[in-house]
């Protein structure tokens, strides 16, 4: 049976929390890792850390109402739409005292009511600052009584997490209230794509079931490593492969949430990355098939400037060695807007060091997002300009592709007719789409007969349309 990819909130789940305050718990730094060395050392217990990190986890429910019709009665016409309401429930960490706390986006995604309960059984309504599909986080907010201050987890600001770190995983697994459940770090920078950028996950077999979305991945020094997310599962339970979003994307998402950004910027290097594979590392000269190749190099962009040429392998980045693509890409996402990294290349044979700026991606051409109307195949569809920008916010390559992107499909003849986000259009009955005024002159006549061209993963979709 093959594995699948779990998300983990689940109907009517909840976190509850103990009434302890948050702390720095005192455990071994990061010289001083040691194994058990005798039968009284494994009886040492996390209690400790338990009681200071886990009032800082909440219970995070959402609801929302969908109108649905009897899709017998729907094709004559009739029938009343009827209510139902959605929930989903996860967890959440508070990060600030004045009620700032992080979850997962999926656990409240398409939420019209979301509630917060903390460890004392309170319930607040909680209002979305920012959500961020990319990474899987949202940042909630609760408004608390005058003066009150909430306990915290500190999300850790060290880099060094490494396999076999002790963790604890906090959250409420199937109801039964809230639950402690500790493992190692197995593996870092986990990806479904090696040559993507979704390379930010920590592995982990401490137990990770539904209910536990968007709870705490806790460190022997009490602060938060990770926002647990996910599972790899054949049963839908916990087989002892977890995924956490790491601290250092926890952190940048809730900077931007502070700092009034709806939108997550992330550094992009401007480049198109290839893993190192055997062969690549053998003609390069390289002992291990480590590194990221830059395949392509957008002209005047970060990496371009920087020095960065097609066929050049990045080994490092600050120092720290560069396994494939996606961990470039992790660690360049990493970075503030502004930021300098130091990026190790080998290239002909040697080493140099190079100086990359971390900046956003170049919103070129302009955006000019728009909903289209009128009698046509595209009509409720809204569409923008395909830039390094866009691609970068929907996570998809912008090398060689322009023209019109759909981003969202709602009710109307585009939904209706299968048109998806992430369609790129091409062409309208025999007119080229280069950006989005030419669709919309294309579309403002209406016609009897309808001929378009999309791009759908790469491949071409043409359909016709008689109206």
């Amino acid at each position: 049976m093959r594995a699948l990819r779990v998300l983990i909130p689940t109907l009517a789940l909840a976190v509850a929390c103990s009434t302890a305050t948050v702390s720095r718990a005192q455990a071994p730094s990061e010289g001083a890792r040691v194994v058990p060395v005798s039968a009284l050392s494994l009886k040492q217990s996390f209690a400790p850390i338990v009681k200071r990190a886990a009032p800082a986890v909440v219970n995070i429910s959402s609801k929302r109402t969908i109108r649905q019709q009897d899709p017998f009665w729907s094709r004559f016409g009739v029938g009343v739409p009827r209510e139902r309401v959605e929930g989903s429930l996860g967890s959440g960490v508070i990060v600030r005292s004045d009620g700032v706390i992080v979850t997962n986006n999926h656990v409240i995604a398409g939420g019209q009511e979301i509630t917060v309960a903390l460890f004392d059984r309170r319930e607040f309504n909680a209002k979305v600052i920012l959500a961020d599909p990319r990474t899987d986080l949202a940042v909630l907010k609760i408004d608390l009584p005058a003066g009150e201050k909430l306990p915290t987890m500190s999300i850790a600001d060290r880099a060094d997490v490494q396999v076999g770190d002790l963790v604890l995983a906090i959250g409420d697994p199937f109801g039964v209230g809230q639950t402690v459940t500790n493992g190692i770090i197995s593996a870092l920078n986990r990806t479904p794509d090696r040559e993507g950028d979704a390379g930010a996950y920590l592995q982990t077999d401490a137990a990770i079931n539904p209910g536990n979305s968007g709870g705490a991945l806790v460190s022997m020094d009490g602060d938060l490593v990770g926002v647990n997310s996910f599972i790899y599962s054949q049963s839908g339970q916990s087989s002892g492969i977890g995924f956490a979003v790491p601290a250092l994307v926890v952190r940048r998402v809730v900077e931007t949430a502070m700092g009034g950004g709806t939108t997550v910027v992330r550094p992009w290097l401007g480049a198109r990355l290839q893993s190192v594979t055997p062969e690549i590392a053998k003609t390069a000269g390289l002992a291990t098939p480590s590194g990221a190749r830059i395949a392509d190099v957008w002209p005047n962009g970060a990496a371009a400037r920087a020095g960065l040429k097609q066929g050049d392998i990045v080994t490092s980045v600050d120092g720290a060695p560069v396994v494939d693509a996606a961990a470039l890409n992790y660690a360049v996402g990493t970075h503030r807007p502004g930021e300098t990294l130091r990026v190790g290349v080998r290239r002909a044979g040697g080493e140099q060091a190079l100086s990359v700026r971390a900046e956003a991606a170049p919103a070129t051409p302009a955006r000019d997002e728009q909903v289209i109307a009128g009698r046509n195949p595209f009509q409720g569809a809204t569409v923008v300009n395909l830039s390094p920008a866009v691609a970068e916010e929907i996570g998809i390559d912008p090398f060689g592709k322009s023209g019109v992107m759909v981003t969202k499909a709602a009710e109307g003849a585009a939904r209706q007719l299968g048109i998806q986000p992430g369609d790129i259009i091409r062409a309208v009955n025999g007119r080229e789409i280069r950006n989005v005024r030419d669709l919309t002159n294309a579309v403002v006549t209406p016609a009897p007969v309808w001929q378009f061209t999309l791009e759908r993963n790469g491949q071409p979709v043409t359909a016709t349309v008689r109206t």
